[in-house]
C-alpha cells in the first residue's frame, strides 16, 4: 500500500496510550508505524496518565478544532499523607512521618464539595498559558505565578475502594474538559488536612471512545505489519454521537456537500442553538453545521465527507 493511498485515510484510531509517552510522543510513534503524517489526537494526557487517546487519521484531523466538548471519564489511585509539587507520585514528593489517619467516611464527607460545578486553581504543571508561557515551563524553572481559578464540572466522584491500613485508595471520575485529575485528589487531600497525591491515572473514556474501542501500539504495528489498519478505523461520526442528528434527503445531500446554505423551513431540524451532525441521504456522516433561525438558514460548520463537486441542475 502506498503513503499516498494512506493520505487519503478517514478515520479514528483510538490508542491505550503507554505510561511515560506524551500525547505527541504517541503521534509521532504513529507515523513511524503507519507511514502516515496526517495524525491528530484528541485530548491530552500527561506522560504519567494511561488510557483512552483518540487518534484523527488522514481527512478527519479537519475535525480537531470542533470535536464536541465531552464527559471525559478516569481511574485515579490516590496516596493520602503526601504532597507535590505535580500533585502526583512522579514530583517531589513530601509527607509527614508516619501514615494518616483517614477513615472512609471521612473521604466520603469531603467528595460532595467536589461535585457539580467547582471552581479549580490549575496546576503549576500544566499546559495553561499565562502570560503566553506554558505554566510546566515556568515550573520547570522554579517559578510559581498567580493563576485565575477556573470552573469545571465534576459529573460523577466516587470512591470505589479505600484501605484505611495503608491509606490509599481509588476514584472513578467524570468531568468536562479541561478538568485536572491530579488537582480534584490534591484538593481532597487538603480537605482532608493530610494531603493526597496520584498514584496512577486511566483514562476510560474520551470523545466518544472508552477503553473497550482501543489499541495497544503492539498491537496496532502487528495490524500495520499485516496490512490491516484501515479496517481498525472508526468512522469520524463516532466522535459526534452526542450531538443532534439533521438528515438529508439526496437533493439535500449534495446541496451540503456543495456547501449551500439550506433553507431549515425545508428541513426536520433540531430545535437547538447548537451545533448538529449532518447525515446525508445513505446514512454516512456528511459534517457539522448550525442552524441561524432568525435568518432561516443552515450554516456549515465544517464539512467532513469527501466533497461531490458536480454542480446541482434541478431538484431532482
Amino acid at each position: 500500500m502506498s503513503q499516498d493511498n494512506r493520505e487519503n485515510w478517514s478515520g479514528v484510531l483510538c490508542i491505550d496510550k503507554p505510561q511515560a509517552f506524551t500525547s505527541f510522543d504517541i503521534i509521532a510513534k504513529l507515523r513511524g508505524i503507519l507511514h502516515i503524517r496526517r495524525l491528530g489526537h484528541a485530548g491530552t494526557l500527561d506522560p504519567m496518565a494511561t488510557g483512552v487517546l483518540p487518534v484523527l487519521v488522514g481527512r478527519s484531523t479537519r475535525a480537531c478544532d470542533i470535536l464536541p466538548d465531552q464527559d471525559k471519564a478516569y481511574s485515579a489511585s490516590f496516596q493520602l499523607g503526601l504532597t507535590s509539587d505535580t500533585q502526583d507520585i512522579w514530583g517531589n514528593v513530601k509527607g509527614k512521618q508516619g501514615l494518616p489517619r483517614i477513615s472512609h467516611k471521612q473521604i466520603e464527607q469531603v467528595l460532595p464539595r467536589f461535585r457539580g460545578t467547582i471552581q479549580q486553581l490549575p496546576p503549576m504543571y500544566s499546559a495553561v498559558q499565562v502570560g503566553g508561557q506554558r505554566l510546566y515551563d515556568l515550573a520547570r524553572q522554579g517559578i510559581e505565578v498567580e493563576r485565575q481559578p477556573r470552573n469545571v464540572e465534576v459529573r460523577q466522584l466516587e470512591l470505589v475502594s479505600f484501605s484505611e491500613e495503608i491509606q490509599s485508595g481509588v476514584l472513578e471520575i467524570a468531568c468536562s474538559k479541561g478538568t485536572y485529575i491530579r488537582t480534584i485528589c490534591h484538593d481532597i487531600g487538603a480537605a482532608l488536612g493530610c494531603g493526597a497525591v496520584v498514584t496512577a491515572l486511566r483514562r476510560t473514556k474520551a470523545a466518544g471512545f472508552s477503553l473497550k474501542d482501543c489499541l495497544t501500539l503492539e498491537q496496532l504495528q502487528k495490524a500495520s505489519s499485516e496490512g490491516n489498519v484501515e479496517s481498525l478505523l472508526f468512522p469520524v461520526g463516532k466522535a459526534f454521537e452526542s450531538l443532534p442528528a439533521l438528515w438529508l434527503d439526496s437533493f439535500r445531500t449534495r446541496l451540503f456537500l456543495n456547501g449551500v446554505p439550506l433553507d431549515l423551513k425545508k428541513l426536520r431540524c433540531p430545535k437547538t442553538e447548537g451545533d448538529v451532525r449532518v447525515m446525508g441521504s445513505d446514512k454516512t456522516f456528511l459534517g457539522v453545521a448550525r442552524p441561524d433561525w432568525e435568518r432561516g438558514i443552515l450554516i456549515t460548520t465544517k464539512i467532513l465527507a469527501a466533497r461531490q463537486p458536480a454542480p446541482i441542475l434541478t431538484k431532482g
